[in-house]
C-alpha cells in the first residue's frame, strides 16, 4: 500500500525533530558552493549594517547643520545619505548575483541524485510509495529548499547580526531607552519557540497532503479513459475537492500560526518604540538628551523593524525547508538495490554452507543436469512488507529449464506466476534459495550484467513518451541499429510502426496511450527480443492480441525461442504450445512438470485451467 502522510506524521510525532540537525544534512550539497554563500552572507551583513549608518548621519545633521542653520551642511548630509543608499542597494544586488547560479546548481544536483536513486531502489519500494508523494519531493520540496538557501538561511544570520549591532548602537546612544526597547525580547523569544514547534507539524502535514493531491491528479489524468468510460468524473472531482479542502484547512492553520506570531512580533516592538519615544521626548525637554540623539535612536529602532518583523516568516520558511529536507532524505535513505543484493547474496551463501537448503519440490531436475540453463533451487519468496508470520508467496520452487528450451508457467489467479518471473531479473529479491543462469548465481552478478542476459516482457506493457524506435531499442545494447529494430518489429508483428506518419520515429503519447492495447503489447515484445537475449521471460505477452495476429506472432516467436532459454507465463493453450514443457504452479508450489499433452492426461487441475474455465489474469 502506498505510503501516506498519516503514517509519516505518526512516526514523526513519536520523536522530537530538530530543524537545525535536519538542515545540516544539506551540507554535502552546499559544500561545493560554500565560498560564494559565505561571501554573499558577508556582503549582506555589510549591506544591512550600512543601513544602520543612516541614523548616525541624521544625528550629525540634526545636532549640526540643522541646529546651526547651515544649508551647505544639510546638502552634504543628503549626499552622504544618497551614497549610503546606493551602496546598500548595490551590495544587496551583489548578494543576489552571488547566490543565484550556485543555488540553481544545488537544486539541479539534488534533483538528479533523487532521480538516480529512485532508479536504483527496489520494486518493493515503488510498490509502497505513491507516485504523487515522490513527484512532490522532486519538485515542490526541492523548490522550497532552493528558496531557503537563497533567502532565509542567509537572512536569519544577517538579521541576527543586524539586530545585535542595532541594539548596541541604541544602548550607546542612551542605555535607558535601550532597555525599554529590549523589554519585549523575552515574550518574543517564547512566542517563537512555541510557533516553531506547532508550525513544523502543520508544515509537514501540508506538504504530505500536497503529495496526496498530486497522486489523485496523476491517477485521474492517466486513468481518464476509465473515469470517462464509467462516468466517474463527479466522484473523482468530489475526491479531489475533499483533499483540496483538507489541504486548504491545513494552509489556513499555517496562516493562523503565522498571523499570531506576526501579531506578537509587530505589536510588542511597536509598543516599546512608542514608550521610548515618550521617554526620550521628556529627556529632550529636560535637556538630558539631544534632539539629534533621539532622532538617531528612533531611526535605529525603526531600521530594526524589518529584521525583527521578518523573524516570523523566516522561521516559517525554515520549518518548511526542514520538512522538505526530511521528506527528501526519507527517499534518499531508502536502501538501494545494490545494498539489498549484497545482503541477499551473502545470506544465501551462508544458508547453503550451513545446510539450510529446503528439500526438493515436485518437478526438480536431476542433479546431473545442474549448471546450465535457468535453474530455481528451493526458492522461497515473501514480500518485504509482509508480516513475518504470513506464509511465503512462493515455497520451495525447484525447476530447471535446460539451455535452448522454453517452459510455460501455468497456474490459477494468485498462484504467484508473475512474482516468480520477477525474481529472474531481480525485480524482487528472493527470500531464500538460489536462481542460477548457466550455473552462475544471479545474486553474484551485477544487475547490469544480469539484465543484459535476461529480457522481459510484461502483460501490462509500459511505453515511454519517446519514439517507437527509442522504446524498442531500450531492450538492446547501444550498438543496435535499424536492422535489429526491423527484425524485432517483424517478430512481434509490429510492422504497423512503419505505416505511422513518421515511421519508427513517431512519438507515442504518455504511457503509449495513442496506441491500442495490442499495439503496445507487440512493441513491448519487440523490446524484449531486439537484443537477442540468452534468457527470455515473458509474462503472458500475447493476451491483448486477436487470434490471427497471435498466430503470426507465435510463428515468428518459435524461431526466436529456438535460440534462447525462455520462461513464459501462459493462460491459453495457444501460448502454452509455444513451449517445450509446462510447469504447473499451484498455491505457490510447482506441483507438476511435463509436456502439454502429458499434463492434460494426468493432471486434473491443469486440464481444468486449459479448458477455459480457469483462465484469468494473474494478480501480481
Amino acid at each position: 500500500m502506498p505510503t501516506t502522510h498519516a503514517a509519516a506524521e505518526e512516526s514523526r510525532e513519536t520523536s522530537e525533530r530538530s530543524a537545525v540537525r535536519t538542515l545540516r544534512r544539506l551540507w554535502p550539497y552546499v559544500r561545493p558552493v560554500r565560498a560564494r554563500l559565505f561571501t554573499a552572507a558577508f556582503v549582506a551583513v555589510v549591506a544591512s549594517c550600512t543601513g544602520l549608518v543612516f541614523p548616525l548621519v541624521l544625528k550629525w545633521m540634526v545636532d549640526g547643520p540643522v541646529a546651526d542653520r547651515d544649508p551647505a551642511g544639510v546638502w552634504l548630509g543628503a549626499l552622504y545619505l544618497l551614497l549610503l543608499g546606493l551602496a546598500e542597494a548595490l551590495l544587496f544586488g551583489l548578494r543576489r548575483w552571488l547566490v543565484a547560479r550556485p543555488l540553481s546548481s544545488v537544486e539541479a544536483g539534488m534533483r538528479a541524485d533523487l532521480y538516480g536513486h529512485l532508479q536504483r531502489l527496489p520494486v518493493a519500494f515503488h510498490d509502497r510509495w505513491s507516485s504523487g508523494q515522490l513527484l512532490s519531493r522532486g519538485t515542490t520540496d526541492l523548490m522550497l529548499l532552493r528558496q531557503f538557501l537563497a533567502f532565509p538561511l542567509t537572512f536569519l544570520f544577517v538579521n541576527g547580526v543586524t539586530i545585535l549591532v542595532g541594539v548596541l548602537i541604541m544602548l550607546l546612544q542612551d542605555w535607558t531607552l535601550g532597555l525599554v526597547i529590549l523589554g519585549p525580547a523575552v515574550p518574543v523569544i517564547i512566542t517563537c519557540a512555541v510557533f516553531e514547534k506547532r508550525y513544523a507539524h502543520a508544515s509537514r502535514r501540508a506538504q504530505d497532503q500536497v503529495g496526496d493531491l498530486t497522486t489523485v491528479v496523476e491517477e485521474s489524468v492517466l486513468g481518464i479513459r476509465i473515469v470517462k468510460g464509467f462516468g466517474r468524473h463527479r466522484s473523482q472531482a468530489r475526491a479531489f475537492r475533499e483533499l483540496a479542502q483538507t489541504l486548504r484547512g491545513t494552509e489556513l492553520r499555517k496562516a493562523g500560526l503565522l498571523a499570531t506570531i506576526w501579531g506578537v512580533i509587530v505589536t510588542l516592538p511597536e509598543v516599546a518604540i512608542g514608550a521610548a519615544l515618550a521617554l526620550g521626548t521628556i529627556q529632550v525637554a529636560n535637556g538630558s538628551l539631544s534632539a539629534g540623539t533621539l532622532v538617531a535612536f528612533l531611526s535605529t529602532a525603526l531600521a530594526l523593524r524589518w529584521p525583527v518583523d521578518s523573524i516570523g516568516f523566516l522561521l516559517a520558511m525554515t520549518q518548511e525547508a526542514a520538512t522538505a529536507t526530511e521528506r527528501y532524505f526519507e527517499v534518499m535513505d531508502a536502501t538501494p538495490e545494490a545494498d539489498t543484493a549484497t545482503a541477499t547474496a551473502v545470506g544465501n551463501r551462508s544458508a547453503r554452507r550451513n545446510g539450510w537448503a529446503q528439500p526438493a519440490a515436485p518437478g526438480a531436475a536431476p542433479t546431473s543436469a545442474q549448471g546450465k540453463g535457468l535453474r530455481f533451487d528451493n526458492v522461497q519468496f515473501r514480500y518485504p512488507d509482509a508480516p513475518q508470520e504470513t506464509p511465503p508467496v512462493l515455497k520451495n520452487i525447484t525447476l530447471h529449464i535446460p539451455p535452448g528450451e522454453s517452459m510455460a508457467l501455468v497456474g490459477a489467479t494468485g498462484s504467484g506466476k508473475t512474482t516468480l518471473t520477477a525474481l529472474v531479473p531481480r525485480l524482487h529479491e528472493l527470500t531464500s534459495g538460489r536462481i542460477t543462469l548457466d550455473g552462475a548465481d544471479i545474486t553474484d552478478m551485477s544487475r547490469e550484467e544480469l539484465r543484459s542476459k535476461v529480457a522481459v516482457a510484461f502483460e501490462e506493457p509500459t511505453l515511454f513518451s519517446a519514439s517507437i524506435a527509442d522504446n524498442v531499442l531500450m531492450g538492446a545494447e547501444n550498438t543496435a541499429g535499424a536492422a535489429e529494430l526491423n527484425r524485432a518489429l517483424a517478430v512481434a508483428q509490429a510492422d504497423f510502426a512503419h505505416a505511422l506518419p513518421d515511421g519508427t520515429d513517431t512519438r507515442v503519447g504518455e504511457q503509449g496511450l495513442t496506441l491500442s492495447g495490442g499495439q503496445r503489447q507487440r512493441l513491448a515484445l519487440a523490446r524484449a527480443v531486439v537484443g537477442r537475449p540468452r534468457f527470455l521471460v515473458l509474462d503472458d505477452p500475447l493476451s491483448a492480441l486477436d487470434v490471427h495476429t497471435e498466430a503470426a506472432v507465435e510463428a515468428a516467436l518459435r524461431d526466436v525461442l529456438a535460440d534462447t532459454t525462455a520462461l513464459i507465463v501462459a493462460h491459453r493453450p495457444s501460448t502454452v504450445l509455444l513451449a517445450d514443457r509446462v510447469a504447473l504452479l499451484s498455491g505457490g508450489r510447482i506441483t507438476a512438470v511435463g509436456t502439454h499433452h502429458e499434463l492434460l492426461r494426468t493432471n486434473a487441475e491443469y486440464a481444468h485451467l486449459m479448458s477455459g474455465t480457469g483462465e484469468a489474469e494473474d494478480d501480481r
